[in-house]
This record gives C-alpha cells, sequence and structure tokens, in this order.
C-alpha cells in the first residue's frame, strides 16, 4: 500500500505557493455548515486511502484539506451562489479545490486546461463567471497526472452570481461541432451516484480502481472520483499514462477494475509485457464505440471481456453491459433511467432542461432529451446495440447509407487504427495509421466490401487523426481539416470517380 501524504498541502491565491496547514473538517468557522455532498466526504474508512497516484491520501486528510481551502476561498468573498471557473491542471490539488467550491455552495464552470481561449473563451463569456481559478500550464505536461499544483483566485468585476440551481456546469465535448453549454444540479449528479452504486459490479468499499480517464470530464469524475467517495472505495490515478506503469499500479495495488477509453485499451492490448492481474475482473471503456478487434485481444490477453457504458454529459451514466457482451451490442438502461427509442434515436425523460443558456430548443423538448445516438433495441431483452449517430446515417442519390457501415469497412484493414468518415458534398474519409494504406489501396480495398454509393469519393490519410481532450475522435470535418497539417500527413488524394 502507498504511503499516505503528508499532512500539509500548497495552495496559491494570486501570489507564490504557500505552505499551510490542514485542519480538521469540524474545525472553528466553517463558513458553510452542511452542504449537498457533505456524505462524500464521511463515507468510507480511513483503513483504505480514498485515492492511490504516487502516494495515497486518507479520507481524513481529504476533509482536513477540503476545510482549509473552504476558509481560504471565503477570504475572497466566495460562497453561496458564486460563480467561479475552475481551470487546473488534474491533479489531487483540483479535487481539493473543487470539492471546497461545492462545500461553499459554489456554481461551478469547469474548463479543461489544455483547452484554448478560443475555445473556452465565448462561452464562459455567455456564463460571466464571477471568479477565475487557474493554475500555470505552460510546463505542464500533456498527460499525467500532478498531485500537488500552484493555483490563484482571481475576481472578475463583471461577473455574475449563479442563475441556476447547477452545482456544475461542462461544456460538451464538441467532437460533432460547436460545444454545448451544459448544467447538473445537485439533484442529478447525486441520483448518478446512486446508479452507480446500485450496479453491484461495480468498485465498492475498499476496492481499488485504475482510472485512466481525465477527471476534468464526466466519466472520470463522476464515475470514477465522486463514486469512489460515494461507496468508499480506492481511486487509482496513474501519475503517467504509459502502459507500462498502468498494469505495474494495477498488480501493485491489486486493482480490480480499469476505467478508459477505447483507446486506453488499445494500447494495453499492444504490450507484450503483460503481468498477472488475479484481482481484476472488469473493464470499463465509456466515449465512444468499442472497436472489436480491440475487445479480441484485450480478452485474449487479460482474460477480462471489455464493458461499454454509455451516457451523456447530461445526465451522466445511462445504460450500461458490465457482462462484458460483445460489441455492437452494448448492454441495457442501468435502473433509475426512463428512456426510449424512437426512430433508432435514444430519448430520455429529465425533470428539466440541463441547458443553463436556454439556448438548445431542439434538444430538450416536453420532458425529453434527444441524444442523437442511434440504437437497435432487442424487444425480448431490452439491450441496446449501439448503430451510431444520428448524423451519421445521409442520403445519398434517393438511398440512405450509414457512414459508421463505411467506417467499420475501412477500421477493418490490417494497417489502419482509426477512421472518421464524413458527407460534405461526397463521402470523405480520414484515415490514421503509423503505415496506413494510400488512397488507391483503400479505394480497392472498399471496393471488395462496399456497394459503389457508399464508397468515399475523397480520401485523407494520416499518421494519426485528432482526438479532443477526452480521448474520442474528433468529428467536425473543418477541425479535422486544421488538424491535419501537411507535415503530419502521409499521403492525401482526391477521387472524384
Amino acid at each position: 500500500m502507498a504511503v499516505l501524504a503528508s499532512e500539509f498541502f500548497g495552495w496559491s491565491v494570486g501570489q507564490p505557493l504557500m505552505q499551510c496547514p490542514i485542519e480538521s473538517h469540524r474545525g472553528r468557522d466553517m463558513a458553510v455548515a452542511s452542504w449537498w455532498g457533505e456524505s462524500l466526504l464521511e463515507a468510507g474508512s480511513d483503513r483504505y486511502p480514498w485515492v492511490i497516484s504516487r502516494t495515497g491520501e486518507a479520507r481524513s486528510e481529504l476533509r482536513s484539506a477540503v476545510a482549509g481551502l473552504s476558509r481560504a476561498l471565503g477570504d475572497h468573498g466566495i460562497g453561496r451562489g458564486s460563480t467561479v471557473m475552475l481551470r487546473m491542471r488534474p491533479s489531487l490539488t483540483y479535487v481539493r479545490v473543487l470539492v471546497a467550491l461545492w462545500s461553499r455552495g459554489a456554481q461551478v464552470v469547469l474548463v479543461d486546461f489544455r483547452s484554448t481561449p478560443a475555445e473556452y473563451g465565448p462561452p464562459t463569456e455567455l456564463l460571466r463567471p464571477q471568479f477565475v481559478i487557474d493554475s500555470d500550464h505552460a510546463t505542464a505536461p500533456a498527460a499525467g497526472l500532478a498531485e500537488e499544483v500552484e493555483f490563484r483566485v482571481r475576481r472578475a468585476e463583471s461577473g455574475r452570481p449563479a442563475a441556476s440551481a447547477d452545482c456544475l456546469v461542462q461544456f460538451s465535448s464538441g467532437s460533432t461541432g460547436r460545444p454545448k453549454v451544459i448544467g447538473r444540479t445537485p439533484e442529478s449528479l447525486l441520483a448518478e451516484l446512486g446508479r452507480h452504486a446500485d450496479l453491484g459490479e461495480l468498485p465498492g468499499a475498499g476496492e481499488p480502481f485504475l482510472l485512466l480517464n481525465s477527471i476534468v470530464h464526466t466519466m472520470g469524475l463522476v464515475s470514477g472520483v465522486l463514486h469512489a467517495l460515494h461507496v468508499g472505495a480506492t481511486v487509482v490515478l496513474p501519475p503517467t499514462p504509459t502502459p507500462g506503469d498502468v498494469l505495474r499500479l494495477a498488480q501493485e495495488t491489486g486493482a480490480v477494475a480499469i476505467y478508459g477509453v477505447p483507446a486506453h485499451y488499445e494500447l494495453l492490448t499492444r504490450t507484450t509485457d503483460v503481468p498477472a492481474l488475479p484481482a481484476l475482473r472488469l473493464g470499463l471503456t465509456g466515449g465512444e464505440r468499442l472497436p472489436i478487434e480491440v475487445y479480441e485481444e484485450f480478452h485474449r490477453r487479460y482474460g477480462i471481456r471489455l464493458s461499454q457504458v454509455y451516457g451523456v454529459t447530461e445526465t451522466g451514466l445511462l445504460a450500461a453491459g458490465l457482462s462484458g457482451p460483445r460489441p455492437p451490442v452494448l448492454g441495457t438502461i442501468v435502473p433509475g433511467v426512463e428512456a426510449k427509442v424512437v426512430g433508432e434515436e435514444l430519448y430520455v425523460r429529465l425533470d428539466r432542461s440541463p441547458y443553463p443558456l436556454g439556448d438548445q430548443p431542439d434538444r430538450y423538448v416536453d420532458g425529453w432529451l434527444r441524444t442523437y445516438d442511434r440504437f437497435a433495441a432487442d424487444e425480448t431483452t431490452g439491450e441496446l446495440s449501439i448503430l451510431g449517430r444520428l448524423d451519421s446515417l445521409v442520403t445519398i442519390g434517393g438511398l440512405k447509407v450509414d457512414l459508421t457501415e463505411v467506417e467499420s469497412v475501412l477500421r477493418a484493414h490490417p494497417r489502419v487504427s482509426d477512421t472518421v468518415v464524413v458527407h460534405h458534398e461526397v463521402i470523405e474519409a480520414y484515415v490514421g495509421g503509423e503505415s496506413a494504406p494510400t488512397a488507391s489501396e483503400l479505394i480497392a480495398w472498399c471496393r471488395d466490401r462496399l456497394s459503389p454509393i457508399k464508397i468515399p469519393k475523397r480520401f485523407l490519410v494520416a499518421r494519426e487523426l485528432p482526438r479532443n481532450k477526452t480521448g474520442k475522435l474528433v468529428r467536425d470535418r473543418n477541425a479535422i481539416r486544421s488538424a491535419l497539417r501537411p507535415d503530419s500527413e502521409e499521403s492525401a488524394s482526391d477521387q472524384q470517380g
């Protein structure tokens, strides 16, 4: 077991790093006596750390750290109804600051530390948070987790207090275009945590699990960190995300589960040194469709059938197949969720709109959230099979073409690792691979497997395709073309035949 963290933590408010002693959460002048997530800090036993990274931290230490930070944030005027933009590198400091803000009754706007001002500027200008908490990102590595980071608190003079009951505001991944502004209430988050707790296959009290998802986004934050706090489990956060370090930590901690996205599991299937992992019983993946070849190779190497979960930022977890059904079968709607499939599109029942700006009238109608995700539902078992996005179904020459079918055919090529197919006047295919085939080879491959109307007319081949900050492939055509600069391309072809 890792050594527990020291009794000091670092924090900074617009000045160099300071060392500040931790005080008990039951100590003096706590500004907010109770808050919606207070039970998360009380759950679990100090016999097991709530987190393990380079070191571990006991729940009592987390409570004390949150209490000290809450007082410091209160000194800056942050309290109930305050709006705060939080843009920090993923770290244990980040978790403590986020929970401390919630303990003060603040509405927190989460921004990925890798986002540029051009990305987060427009939506945050609409929200106008009163405070900004950020850290220096200039020297931050592209991946991995820090334990302690410096941060500063700044007041925005033109900011305004919360206009909704949301405690958490996030931006959607933006993989298909402009990100949406999404709000979650305390009731929404607690209901999602209850759905997680009701799934007995997920890690429970005292059980460690390895989390590869970013803790800035929904699966890493709610399914990972908050679930661990809620049930008394231990979340293991690798300081570095290399396959060797991930597997070493899984073995050393006796992890019962690994959480990640398909790209993580693809990397784990490439490593040649696979240690014995007798405690491992679950591999959880979400964010995008799981390629069948990754599913099968992971099972062959590790003896675990990967289990897909599905959710959207607006509501969190919606469906799961924790027995590891073979893709494209996903699983069933989890208890506590009311959903329906209409014309292959999944709708979810919500009591209120999750869009605080009121700018998505086509997505929330008469109490139903449109997911724009396509599923086939088995009338007997209720199992859902993933078909793709609603915008992946296009009409060409009067005939329906499912672009995900074209992607599957291209991905089956032994030298293709990633592919995105879009429709822009004609079908376009963006193909990634370290030694990816040429456009001419791909055309020949498709001719043997697809009808002529489904064969892409334009191909762009590169070493790798761009992904967003959650690990999903970017599907916005303009963003893909902007990211694939000439020096990253192996070949490109424009086929008009």
